[in-house]
């Protein structure tokens, strides 16, 4: 098995609900695993409990704005994180171990249905470190912030999931779940933006297919 973006060897990817075994202690291995809708049912009462707080501290209309704010926030981290850290290509064998384990076996094992959605001793520190920053930073508006950025987690795993596994009707969720499909099978250069392309349009990593799939030909003017 390498990981993604190694392309010193011909990549392995498995097309089955399959799993690896990625750590010999059992506790860290059973804790990788993780159901879909664990992050829904743990993070909602988090996002009721901020928007409360939000509300209080301020007011409607500022919660509003501000939690579309944090959700916006939420996509440019989402990018950020897939992009430079997800596809680093790191030079050392710990190095790539480590990438590996973060993010080469779900390239390596896309549709592992236990292991689309970031486990809770990732996602749950991760969450009360940027409570806090963003407590220490922006207060009061930190509330409702922090429900937009962690709506816009939410929903992002949500969709994620949904690519590997759904069957997409309508045209623009299945834009999403080609756009990222072709990420995993196709070009994984490009196409960084999981819930949406918004990032990949403004970092201009948008895959030359996505481009030109809107594109009209215009027809050409007859001379009399």
């Amino acid at each position: 098995m390498n990981s993604a973006g190694d392309k010193s060897k011909p990549m392995f990817v498995s097309n089955k609900d399959e799993t690896v075994r990625m750590f010999k202690n059992p506790v860290l291995e059973y804790f990788s695993h993780i159901h879909p809708v664990t992050p829904v049912v743990v993070f909602s009462p988090v996002i009721a409990w901020t928007i409360w707080m939000a509300v209080t501290e301020t007011s409607v209309l500022a919660t509003l704005g501000v939690f579309l704010l944090g959700v916006l926030f939420w996509t440019l981290t989402e990018y950020t994180i897939h992009r430079w850290v997800f596809h680093y290509h790191p030079k050392t064998d710990l190095g790539k171990k480590i990438h590996f384990l973060t993010h080469g076996v779900h390239h390596d094992y896309p549709r592992d249905s236990t292991r689309l959605v970031m486990p809770l001793l990732v996602s749950v520190p991760l969450a009360t470190a940027f409570f806090f920053l963003f407590q220490l930073t922006i207060a009061p508006f930190n509330w409702a912030f922090f429900a937009g950025f962690v709506a816009g987690y939410v929903a992002y795993d949500s969709i994620h999931y949904a690519t590997h596994h759904w069957q997409m009707k309508s045209r623009t969720w299945n834009f999403i779940k080609q756009y990222h499909m072709k990420h995993h099978f196709v070009d994984d250069l490009t196409a960084f933006g999981v819930s949406n392309p918004l990032w990949d349009y403004v970092f201009n990593t948008v895959p030359e297919w996505a481009r030109n799939r809107n594109k009209k030909k215009t027809p050409t003017a007859t001379q009399s």
